[in-house]
């Protein structure tokens, strides 16, 4: 059997801090995505899905001490040099940044940077030639009169516009795994649709595999067939999409699907998660989600749960076995219930 696309076991990332401990803000992630797969990375700020995604890159400061595996079509990447990894970003890895603003260079034109980025990976070359694919690669992402755009520079092009020409960007050397962190923030719901549909375009026609990054459920649902739940450094649940929202196995995740509008039922306030995650210099012992937790127990207060496989899907709760599907209220849910 071939190696998956990406494959990551037992990811940590630890920053040193002045006058202190060291700081740990991603412990032991697990990850694995297959090509032509859209697999979703879910949670709140801080939970350690941009720095998971970075120390992929090999984009962590100096600062940074990362450790564990992270394989790309079976080439380890963790511990090789600078050099190597300057070939492997943009060739065979993609990244398409949170804000198109600053991922763009203001004083370049955009088919300028796009064409550098073609020329960067391949010496042989020409400039016609690379500023020619700049211009076929802003069509391929539906830049209207891709050859005029070509020739402005990106203050010169709408929100939706420069997050297509990011993307553009990243696919410029036709690499085997596109990042997309946060890739629909801050524009409106009708350009969210069309970025999203851009990505599957480049999955489905070009065989891509793509994680996703991302606070929003909704476009995890409707995109990805697996997921990655992510809280306070670490994978607290992950499955295939509609297993796990169907059927969330941890509290965290139901938390996260009850906070989310619904048409169907009318409410006063929005359900909410009490509390906030923990900072990581200051993370509570036992699971890191006990103090929001209305099902922790004892048990939870003292022992870090594993991430285990539960039915379909895989948790890390010690309470997990008693969740029933989300259209239903067991009564093992009673909040404190010992188990």
């Amino acid at each position: 059997m071939s190696a998956p696309l990406l494959e990551v076991r037992d990811l940590a990332v630890t920053f040193s801090a002045r006058h202190r401990a060291e700081l740990q803000a991603v412990c032991g992630v697990d990850l694995v995505v297959e090509a032509g797969q859209l697999h979703g990375i879910v949670g709140e700020s801080g939970s350690g899905k941009s720095v998971t995604m970075m120390a992929v890159m090999g984009l962590l400061s100096s600062g940074a001490r990362v450790t564990g595996s992270v394989k790309l079509q079976g080439e380890e990447l963790i511990g090789r040099s600078q050099r190597f990894m300057r070939r492997v970003r943009g060739a065979r890895i993609g990244y398409i940044f949170q804000d198109p603003m600053t991922a763009l260079n203001p004083l370049l034109t955009v088919g300028n940077q796009i064409s550098e980025a073609i020329r960067i990976h391949d010496r042989k070359i020409t400039r016609r030639s690379a500023d020619a694919r700049a211009v076929d690669l802003l069509r391929l992402v539906s830049i209207p009169i891709p050859e005029r755009r070509a020739t402005q520079y990106p203050h010169e092009f709408s929100g939706g516009m420069r997050q297509r020409a990011v993307i553009a960007m990243a696919m410029a050397n036709e690499p085997a795994l596109l990042i997309a962190d946060e890739p629909t923030t801050a524009l409106d719901v009708t350009i969210q649709a069309q970025i999203m549909d851009l990505l599957e375009r480049l999955r489905a026609e070009k065989g891509v595999g793509l994680v996703l990054v991302t606070h929003d459920l909704g476009v995890v649902a409707g995109a990805a067939s697996a997921v990655s739940i992510m809280y306070s450094g670490r994978v607290v649940e992950r499955g295939h999409v509609d297993e796990v929202f169907a059927w969330p196995r941890h509290p965290y995740t139901r938390g996260l699907l009850a906070s989310l509008p619904q048409l169907e039922r009318r409410l006063a306030r929005l359900t909410a998660i009490p509390g906030s995650p923990p900072p990581i210099g200051n993370r509570p012992a036992g699971c890191s989600f006990h103090p929001r937790c209305t099902f922790a127990v004892d048990r939870c207060r003292t022992e870090m749960p594993a991430l285990r496989r539960i039915g379909a899907t895989e948790a890390a709760c010690h309470r997990a076995e008693e969740f029933g599907p989300l259209a239903t209220a067991l009564p093992s849910e009673a909040p404190h219930a010992q188990p």
